[in-house]
């Protein structure tokens, strides 16, 4: 299947005043087919956020892409094109909602108007269509009463509601790939199940691809196509969702693993990953996760390891795993 989006070689640099730029996202490349659910895993400040920022050319000022990144949508590399162009695939073709939706709306708009903005930024209808149209999106989301909700403010309603609020706005271009991060950070259990039904829905009603950025492993395991599990700016693990779960090959992804609480276990204490994701300004040689990985050799200090790909579309980075399947 040609993919929606390929992603190769991305890299993001930060500059710093008398020193080296700093590079929090490294040679990165995944793909993306239409219609699928990609999740990025990983803990914070392994660069997921920066990454889903990326795509649709939402970098943080002073951020620059690297020379040999491409970021290929349908078949266009949108990093050489200027801002004006970009704009045209920014909310009608990508969109993205954020993991915040109070500090993503605007606290003095009625959030029908936020709706109708976007709508109408995309095509040219009427007001009275926008209006029609609005109301229809906050149905499809599954806010209940629509049309009275439409004139509700933000601060009326809930959290869920709010991001559903913004689920709405972003379906407003019609867009093919929706960037979802850590869209139910805040959200009780409940709640976060409903979104993410709904993205799922939705992904499936509008025959739209998703990629889900997220720090929890077990949200993901009933819904993604396929995990990318990200460490310190790069990308160390790729395999479908069954895959993986049934049997993780790196370290670090196992480490993942062994830190969700299960039902059915009885042990008083998780396994946590021993250390903490360190800065990009720090990153170390070779293998990044080496300082923190218990089965670390040599090699892995020395030199970086590669995604292997198995020939099943299981992909590792790690020269423990490469020299035990050797």
């Amino acid at each position: 299947m040609t993919a929606l989006l390929e992603v190769r070689h991305l890299r993001i640099t930060f500059p710093r005043p008398g020193a080296a730029p700093t590079v929090p996202v490294d040679d990165v490349t995944f793909t993306i087919a239409p219609g699928e659910l990609v999740a990025l895993v990983g803990e914070s400040g392994c660069g997921k956020s920066l990454t889903g920022l990326a795509l649709p050319r939402l970098l943080p000022q002073g951020a620059t892409l690297g020379a040999e990144s491409v970021i290929r949508f349908q078949g266009t590399d949108l990093t050489p094109l200027p801002e004006a162009v970009v704009r045209s695939f920014r909310g009608a073709r990508i969109a993205m909602i954020f993991q915040d939706p109070m500090a993503s709306l605007n606290p003095v708009l009625r959030v029908g108007a936020q709706i109708i903005e976007a709508i109408r930024a995309h095509t040219r209808v009427p007001p009275a269509t926008a209006r029609a149209r609005a109301i229809a999106l906050l149905g499809e989301v599954g806010i209940a009463d629509p049309a009275a909700r439409v004139d509700a403010w933000p601060h009326e309603l809930s959290g869920g509601m709010r991001q559903r609020v913004m689920l709405a706005i972003a379906l407003a271009g019609e867009p093919e790939l929706l960037i979802a991060d850590e869209p139910t950070t805040a959200l009780d259990v409940t709640v976060q199940a409903q979104i993410l039904e709904l993205l799922d829905t939705l992904r499936r009603t509008r025959r739209m691809a998703v990629l889900l950025i997220t720090h929890d492993l077990g949200i993901v395991a009933d819904r993604a196509d396929r995990v990318l599990v990200m460490y310190a700016g790069r990308i160390i693990e790729s395999a479908p969702a069954a895959a993986l779960f049934t049997a993780p090959r790196h370290p670090y992804t196992r480490g993942l693993f062994a830190a969700i609480p299960r039902l059915e276990d009885t042990v008083e204490r998780l396994a946590p990953i021993a250390g903490v994701v360190p800065s990009p300004d720090q990153w170390p040689a070779g293998c990044r996760f080496h300082p923190r990985c218990l089965r670390a050799i040599a090699t892995c200090q020395a030199a970086r390891p590669p995604l292997v790909d198995d020939g099943a579309s299981h992909a590792t980075a790690c020269w423990v795993t490469t020299e035990a399947s050797t």
